[in-house]
């Protein structure tokens, strides 16, 4: 695999995930991104929290074994979030492909010798698993969130029909959900 460019990209794992979580906030409007940004309380941030810990997750996933159990973990909170606030597919997995030009950029010189940049090749084929597994999980939460909705719908449309009296008490007429 690409060790020399992986050993490197170790050395200098915090300032990928630093570059990658403001790539990552560029989704958010400017001062959501700035407070996302700035404010380092986990309780008090909880959307910048969950997505810096998903960011290191998918770091160590990067440079490491590729875990598909890990990989997702590292991405489930990023894109339930990012599902809830109802982000376009590619604007919710748009971050993912971040990574590429943030490593091009980071390790310009080094790819100049071949052998790194067909490392660098592999090393963004592991970032076009991330983003399918993140393609994955998000359409998953927002079928969920619509079936929610549906429900929620259903739900207040069969209390309106009891409350006039256009529907019996019967227990089979009743939705579940």
């Amino acid at each position: 695999m690409a060790d020399a460019l992986i050993s490197l990209m170790q050395k200098k794992r915090t300032a990928i995930i630093s570059k990658w979580f403001d790539a990552t906030i560029q989704a958010y409007a400017h001062d959501t991104a700035i407070f996302l940004k700035s404010q380092k309380d986990p309780f008090a941030n909880p959307v910048g929290e969950s997505t810096r810990r998903g960011i290191e997750a998918l770091t160590d996933q990067l440079l490491g074994a590729m875990d598909a159990s890990a990989i997702t973990a590292g991405l489930d909170p990023i894109m339930r979030i990012r599902a809830v606030q109802s982000l376009s597919p590619a604007r919710a997995t748009a971050f993912i492909f971040a990574l590429k030009p943030i490593l091009r950029e980071m390790f310009h010189k080094e790819l100049q010798n071949a052998d790194m940049a067909r490392q660098l090749f592999d090393l963004e084929a592991r970032v076009d698993r991330f983003a399918l597994a993140g393609f994955d999980i998000y359409m998953g939460c927002r079928e969920r969130v619509l079936e929610l909705k549906a429900n929620e719908m259903r739900n207040r449309t069969y209390r309106a029909f009891k409350r006039a009296g256009l529907v019996t008490d019967a227990p089979e007429n009743e939705p579940q959900g």
